[in-house]
């Protein structure tokens, strides 16, 4: 499984990269986790508001920060 974390490095984008590196290390989740902060890249995903939670090449959360519960049913189903 490959996760994207899209965001320019504000406090909400960080916060989802920790709440996400938790959640797939508690749930010992085979993942790559990726931070994407260029702002070209992020675009490219139809992404304006960021933070983004991209699992594998699907965009799942834009323009927020979800809880780490609903981080973990995304990354579960």
């Amino acid at each position: 499984m490959e996760i994207k974390v899209l965001g320019t490095g504000c406090p909400k984008c960080k916060t989802l990269e920790k709440l996400t590196r938790e959640v797939v290390e508690r749930n010992a989740i085979d993942a790559t986790i990726v931070k994407v902060e260029d702002i070209m890249a992020i675009m490219s995903y139809g992404v304006i508001s960021t933070p983004a939670l991209v699992i594998d090449e699907k965009v799942v959360v834009k323009g927020r920060v979800p809880s780490a519960d609903e981080i973990e049913k995304l990354l579960i189903k």
